[in-house]
C-alpha cells in the first residue's frame, strides 16, 4: 500500500516529495526567458503589480527585507533601490537557475545583495529579523503553503508585514475569456518563446488549484497574521494580500 501524502501539481495529484522536483524542472526550463515571458503574457502589467507591492510595503531606508521565491529579482532590485546603503534585502529562491539570474541581474544594476538558495518552508534566518517579507508569484508553487506562511511570520519582527502577490480568482464575467487565454494562448506563447508548452500549461493549472482571495486570507490568518486584507488587481487576475505580525 502507498501511504505517501499527495498534493497538487497543476491538475495532477503527485506525491508531496515529488512536487518540488517537478516545480524545479519547470523553472530550470524557463529561467533564461522568464522575464520576457512575463512581459508578453501580462502585456507588461506585472511591472505595475510589483510597483504597487513596493508602494504598499511602506519600506524605509535601513529596513531589512526578505524576498522569498524572488526568482529573477524584480522585487529585490526595487527594494534595494529604496532601502539605501543602511538597509538590507535578501534574495532567496529554491531554484538555483532562477536565483543565479536574479543575483546576476542585481549585480549588473550595481547592487550586491545577499542571496540564499533555500526552501520557503525552512527559512535559514533567525526569529524576528526582518521588517518586511514578500513573495511574488511563488506561494502557489509551494508544497505546504501553510508551513511557508508560518516560517515567513517567524522571521518577521513584531510589527512587520508580509506581502503576497499572487494569481487569484478573476471577476466571474471575465472567466471564460480568461480561461481561453490561459489554456489556449499562453501555452502556445510559451512554446514559441521558451520552447516549453508544458510549463506554461502547468502555470494555468496551478492558478486554478490555488486558494482564491478569501481562501488565502484565511490561510494567512491561520498562520498567525493579523489585519489581513487584500487588493484585487486587473479584475482579480492577481491579488495582493497583506498581513501583520503583532
Amino acid at each position: 500500500m502507498n501511504n505517501r501524502n499527495t498534493t497538487h501539481f497543476g491538475f495532477q495529484e503527485v506525491a508531496e516529495d515529488e512536487k518540488s522536483q517537478r516545480v524545479a524542472d519547470v523553472f530550470d526550463s524557463v529561467a533564461q526567458r522568464y522575464d520576457l515571458m512575463n512581459d508578453v503574457m501580462s502585456g507588461g502589467l506585472h511591472r505595475l503589480w510589483k510597483a504597487f507591492t513596493i508602494a504598499k510595503s511602506g519600506v524605509r531606508p535601513g529596513w531589512r527585507v526578505l524576498d522569498v521565491a524572488g526568482g529573477t529579482g524584480d522585487l529585490a532590485l526595487a527594494f534595494a533601490r529604496k532601502l539605501g546603503q543602511d538597509g538590507q534585502v535578501w534574495l532567496t529562491d529554491i531554484n538555483r537557475s532562477m536565483l543565479t539570474r536574479g543575483r546576476d541581474r542585481l549585480g549588473d544594476e550595481g547592487f550586491i545583495v545577499p542571496v540564499a538558495q533555500c526552501d520557503a518552508e525552512k527559512l535559514p534566518f533567525p526569529d524576528d529579523y526582518f521588517d518586511c517579507v514578500t513573495v511574488a508569484f511563488g506561494l502557489r508553487n509551494m508544497t505546504h503553503k501553510e508551513l511557508a506562511l508560518v516560517e515567513m511570520r517567524r522571521v518577521l519582527r513584531p510589527g512587520g508585514r508580509l506581502l503576497v502577490l499572487e494569481f487569484s480568482q478573476v471577476w466571474k464575467p471575465l472567466a471564460p475569456a480568461y480561461d481561453f487565454y490561459s489554456f489556449k494562448i499562453i501555452p502556445r506563447i510559451g512554446q514559441l518563446i521558451t520552447h516549453d508548452e508544458a510549463s506554461y500549461r502547468y502555470l494555468a493549472e496551478s492558478i486554478r488549484v490555488h486558494p482564491d482571495q478569501d481562501g488565502l486570507r484565511l490561510l494567512m490568518e491561520q498562520a498567525g497574521f493579523e489585519r489581513v486584507e487584500y487588493d484585487n488587481l486587473a479584475l482579480g487576475v492577481v491579488a495582493l494580500h497583506q498581513g501583520f505580525k503583532f
